[in-house]
């Protein structure tokens, strides 16, 4: 079952996404499991949502490659407000 990530960092900047992106994430693509990764700069801080094929690849990732990478020089300075959840409904264009 697909798996939905949503992760906002209060303070953060364009700066900061994009250290973050290059420390953890293959160049020009998605980590292994990770099927769409979306990111907003707002008034206050980084939106992300991403979505995994599965609940486990989202764990692997977070175990073997992000949390090794952390802090990440350059990256997100406050710590991240998270939310995850089974994709229960889907609607595409």
């Amino acid at each position: 079952m697909t798996y939905l990530q949503v992760d906002f960092w209060p303070g953060a900047s364009s700066e900061n996404y994009d250290a973050e992106i290059a420390a953890v994430h293959p160049p020009g693509g998605l980590p292994a499991g990770q099927l769409h990764h979306h990111a907003a700069v707002t008034a206050d801080g980084v939106l992300i949502s991403a979505v995994w094929d599965s609940q486990e690849s989202k764990d692997s990732f977070v175990e073997e490659i992000l949390m090794p990478a952390q802090p990440v020089d350059g990256g997100f300075p406050n710590p991240v407000e998270s939310r995850f959840g089974d994709v229960t409904y889907e609607l595409s264009a």
